[in-house]
């Protein structure tokens, strides 16, 4: 058995899968996009068994970027979860043969409460098929999947079809970040969503900071006290015109110069990067990657340092990962 040569094999076969799908997207997919982002109610997603799985997380995904929705498991449903079903509700009902007994029998009352019904299938012969007001084509190459039962390439594309749609209704909504921060306040998503540089930055005196004509001497031991490995470099009307970092002294002394009676002036990074208080910590965190520096001033609008921002600090509240 050839490991590498099978799992090349299987995924050549859903990434096929994809590609022949997204060739087949005509007009109608645009009908059906609309019909969800004018809906009054709620979107109830219904399936079982792997479908059902794929269906739950088409469901959580859109209800996580703006799009009210819910994940009915059709054989529940046939023994009394239809009352979450309302008549200003869209279903999307998934089964790859359209002809699944449980979700079969509940298509009757979706059609009794006049509800839109869109049918992720493969069989556009099936009841789901004729069941349904709009039809997204998920079928694949004859023998794609083990022995042509086992859900493999079949759940891939459903999931991707609804990924789509779900990206498309994000972009029709104009979805922010600042949105999506919403539905996500916890965990790692929530703070790279919710946490802001002024809540994660050195602030008052923890902020090294010496004047343009301090000598090297006194800034080494405002690096060392404040124990951050750098030192903003202010004027006189205390604006920031440079910053320090451990680097600077390394590439000083590489030059043989006496680094001890030098002024920050002569020492300093002009017109180092800076960032303000108000920027979400992950754009902080972009930025200093980009840019391959570890530390930032923080400054205001007057370019006066108010913090500083170290990589440990994002690395620490959990924004890195």
């Amino acid at each position: 058995m050839n490991v590498k040569k099978i799992i090349k094999r299987e995924l050549n076969l859903e990434a096929k899968a994809i590609i022949q799908a997204s060739d087949r997207i005509d007009d109608s997919m645009e009908k059906i996009v609309d019909l969800i982002y004018n809906c009054k109610g709620k979107i109830v997603v219904t399936g079982l068994g792997k479908t059902g799985i794929i269906g739950r997380k088409i469901a959580s995904t859109l209800a996580s970027t703006g799009t009210s929705s819910i994940f009915l498991h059709a054989a529940e449903g046939i023994h009394g979860d239809l009352g979450i079903v309302n008549n200003d509700d869209v279903i999307i009902a998934i089964s790859y043969s359209g002809n699944s007994q449980e979700l079969v029998s509940i298509l009757p009352f979706f059609k009794f409460m006049k509800v839109k019904i869109i049918g992720f299938t493969g069989n556009l012969n099936s009841q789901l098929s004729n069941a349904s007001d709009f039809i997204v084509d998920c079928s694949i190459p004859e023998n794609a999947e083990p022995f042509g039962l086992v859900p493999t390439v079949s759940t891939t594309l459903c999931l991707a079809l609804g990924d789509a749609i779900a990206v498309s209704l994000l972009e029709k909504r104009n979805f922010q970040i600042k949105d999506l921060a919403k539905f996500h306040p916890g965990g790692t998503i929530g703070k790279k969503l919710l946490l802001h540089v002024s809540d994660l930055m050195h602030v008052g005196n923890k902020i090294p900071i010496i004047t343009k004509k301090c000598l090297m001497d006194k800034a080494i031991e405002e690096m060392i006290s404040k124990n951050l490995g750098c030192t903003c470099v202010i004027d006189e009307m205390e604006n920031l015109i440079g910053f320090i970092a451990d680097g600077d002294l390394k590439r000083i002394l590489l030059h043989g110069n006496k680094i001890l009676t030098m002024s920050a002036e002569e020492c300093m990074h002009i017109n180092p990067k800076t960032i303000q208080p108000d920027i979400l910590a992950v754009e902080a965190l972009t930025f200093m990657e980009d840019n391959k520096i570890t530390m930032l001033p923080v400054v205001d609008k007057f370019h006066k340092p108010i913090g500083l921002l170290h990589m440990h600090d994002l690395i620490k509240a959990g924004v890195v990962g």
